[in-house]
């Protein structure tokens, strides 16, 4: 308060701003995943039939968090037991099937399509949603796979002309390359030979789709012998085989797991101004005399000064709404004036 009233921001002492805020996916900040665990239980589970925790640790750790799951998804419903063995089609894997569709597509008809080609099942990567914070940062990704050879995939945000939107929000191809960078040894754009992109990455839903076909594929065409299973009413372990092919990659060839997540950080900077005629007196009612209301120090008649030690922010309410206390206190008397500024980020 100046002198027992509120003192009102002007325009210009309050400024608004938005920067974008990047940093690691995974727990405890590592910049790279090291080493993956998966958990027999969970394995064994129901819901082993459907997904795959994969942890930085050992699962029975009191540390270990999930940091993403691996699924698989066939439109057929092949690679996993039936329902009902009368019925044919449906399966954990059709049901994986039918709700990326409704993630990624927004439609139960629509096929998925990589690059330019139509494939028929894929492997989901959803990173875990305590991983990041407002999305995945594109042009971060570095994800290597190990079969016949090694393959390292990215996004390919760096190429592209520009963004392209769809249920989930932002959708990039994911092609061979990392952070970023596309390799073009098998194609100019980083495509496999013939069966597309590796996959999708949709960032603003924390999730990466990866083309089964593309990774079926030889080494010679860009894949890595992956040998996704689909057979009829069979467990062909087919989420094992993909996290195999990761976890094989980083223990044996010390390749990793690289992803950031993003966000928009908004912040009110306000100007709190105190100016030389202002806050020179308390507001304290010892500072006074109760009855003839004069300064009961004299030190204070002729050259008042006081300690500024905390900014209040109210509403027109007179509400409070925040506190800044800052770090010494500043001397402020007739002489002086202050200037400080409050962030405020949300």
């Amino acid at each position: 308060m100046a002198n027992g009233a509120f003192t009102k921001f002007q325009p210009n002492d309050i400024i608004n701003s938005v920067d974008s805020a990047t940093g690691t996916c995974w727990s405890n900040n590592v910049p790279r995943l090291t080493e993956t665990y998966t958990s027999s239980v969970q394995n064994s589970a129901n819901s082993g039939q459907y997904y795959v925790h994969v942890y930085q640790t050992s699962s029975t750790e009191t540390t270990a968090a999930v940091q993403f799951d691996i699924a698989y998804a066939d439109e057929q419903g092949s690679g996993s037991l039936l329902y009902n063995a009368l019925v044919n089609g449906k399966s954990p894997s059709s049901t994986i099937y039918g709700q990326y569709q409704n993630i990624a597509l927004g439609d139960d008809t629509e096929p998925f399509i990589f690059g330019n080609y139509s494939s028929s099942y894929f492997y989901a990567l959803p990173v875990e949603r305590a991983r990041y914070k407002e999305s995945l940062a594109v042009g971060t990704m570095a994800l290597s796979l190990k079969g016949t050879q090694n393959i390292t995939l990215t996004d390919n945000s760096q190429i592209s002309t520009g963004n392209v939107y769809g249920n989930a929000g932002r959708v990039y191809q994911v092609v061979s390359g990392s952070e970023g960078v596309v390799y073009t040894g098998t194609n100019s754009n980083g495509w496999t030979a013939t069966k597309g992109s590796y996959g999708l990455f949709l960032p603003d839903v924390g999730l990466i789709l990866l083309n089964g076909e593309a990774l079926d594929l030889s080494s010679g065409n860009g894949g890595i012998a992956l040998a996704t299973g689909r057979n009829t009413n069979t467990n062909d372990a087919n989420m094992g085989k993909l996290w195999a092919a990761l976890s094989g990659s980083i223990f044996a060839d010390s390749k990793t797991f690289r992803l950031n997540s993003q966000e928009t950080l908004a912040s009110d900077f306000y100007f709190v101004r105190a100016q030389n005629a202002e806050f020179n007196y308390s507001s304290n009612p010892s500072f006074v005399s109760g009855s003839s209301g004069a300064l009961l120090w004299s030190t204070m008649q002729n050259n008042p000064q006081t300690y500024i030690t905390t900014v209040g922010l109210y509403n027109d309410s007179n509400e409070l709404c925040a506190v800044a206390k800052l770090s010494r206190p500043l001397i402020k008397d007739f002489t002086k004036e202050l200037l400080v500024r409050v962030k405020l980020d949300y």
